[in-house]
């Protein structure tokens, strides 16, 4: 994620300042594109970041926020959640290794994961302002709703998962 960040920064400003002394449209729609890329991956960096210091992956996963409900659960089994849930990439897979994390301290991450990707995907539709300026409202709705879309799928991983994690957890401390 940092590679993709820093590269499609460095394009972007390549594509800017050719543009700014070419005025080629091709070189605009490149810019735009890859300040969007640089904006999406960079926030997520960011979020992550932030949390990571606010929160250290501590959080109290039996509230109700972090409690899926029984429709939920419905629609993740309905999804077929099980099927791809292991094919999902993670940023940082040891922070859910159980040979590495007691089940409380996972149970904790993975409401900490829950909530910088939910918080993410509200993130990612603020690149729709940016039709403001540039025009192009659809493309802008289009790659939010698409990176928006990525981020709900972790989130629904999260939830799914969270349940048996945290009866071992609870299995755990007694």
């Amino acid at each position: 994620m940092k590679v993709v960040t820093g590269v499609s920064a460095c394009l972007f400003l390549t594509c800017a300042i050719m543009n700014w002394y070419m005025e080629n449209a091709l070189l605009l729609s490149l810019a735009i594109t890859f300040a969007t890329i640089t904006y999406h991956f960079g926030m997520r960096l960011t979020v992550g970041l932030a949390f990571n210091k606010m929160m250290r992956n501590r959080a109290d996963y039996t509230k109700t926020w972090y409690r899926p409900h029984k429709i939920e659960l419905r629609f993740y089994e309905r999804i077929k959640v099980k099927n791809w849930k292991n094919k999902m990439p993670s940023y940082e897979p040891e922070l859910f290794s159980p040979l590495k994390h007691t089940w409380d301290e996972i149970a904790q991450a993975m409401c900490q994961a829950e909530l910088v990707h939910e918080t993410i995907i509200v993130l990612s539709f603020l690149p729709i302002l940016a039709s403001i300026y540039w025009g192009a409202f659809g493309v802008f709705l289009v790659t939010s709703i698409c990176a928006a879309g990525v981020d709900l799928l972790f989130v629904i991983m999260q939830r799914y998962n969270r349940p048996r994690v945290v009866k071992l957890a609870l299995k755990e401390k007694r």
